[in-house]
């Protein structure tokens, strides 16, 4: 097929660019309808935006969605406990996992409010030594936004953080590979409070 400069399409090309075209149409169908269940299902707990202040509930605003579906299989598995997440998980079939979570990995990042009280730059600095001395801007980056199967933590809450980095250390939170418990194996329990305290009020500016 000519596109009337002179240039023909491989053969199959538009065939392809066809199916493309109704694969995204598809795609963005799916997304609104996942976008209507998360605002029905989740965004009570987890807020419309994917950032709530309730107290013990992770920020999923700029999660990634590998690393989503994957929580989302460990509670449906019961491999993570949260009664309310494992009541929700467990209803899930594999399309609703894939889609909560491709819509999660759509919400935009969205800043923690102001803090109350200034940043206490000791706890700070010290919390930047402990994240560059066991390595966790390693895995989780330099701007500590994640990647892939690996959750963003910059500006997570803090509670959050410091539940889960105990989870980790006592393992009562399972690990999908060693990386975690391997490295929180070498941090003192007293310091798990300086790293959630800098990962919740880091910020790239």
């Amino acid at each position: 097929m000519s596109l009337g400069l002179g240039v023909a399409l491989p053969s199959g090309a538009q065939t392809d660019k066809a199916a493309g075209g109704v694969a995204a149409t598809a795609g963005n169908a799916r997304n609104a309808v996942y976008a209507e269940r998360f605002r029905t299902v989740c965004a009570a707990c987890h807020g419309g935006d994917g950032r709530s202040e309730m107290a013990g509930t992770p920020v999923l605003a700029g999660q990634h969605s590998l690393y989503a579906i994957t929580q989302l299989f460990l509670f449906r598995e019961g491999r993570r406990s949260n009664e309310a997440m494992v009541g929700l998980a467990k209803q899930m079939k594999d399309a609703d996992l894939r889609g909560f979570s491709d819509f999660i990995g759509t919400l935009a990042p969205v800043p923690a409010p102001a803090p109350a009280m200034p940043l206490d730059a000791a706890r700070m600095k010290r919390g930047q030594v402990l994240a560059q001395e066991h390595k966790c801007v390693f895995c989780h980056g330099a701007e500590l936004d994640g990647g892939q199967g690996v959750p963003r933590i910059g500006g997570q809450k803090e509670d959050y953080v410091l539940m889960t980095l105990q989870g980790y250390k006592s393992g009562e939170r399972p690990a999908y590979t060693r990386a975690m418990p391997e490295a929180l194996s070498q941090v003192p329990t007293a310091d798990l409070d300086l790293l959630a305290y800098y990962v919740a009020n880091f910020s790239s500016k």
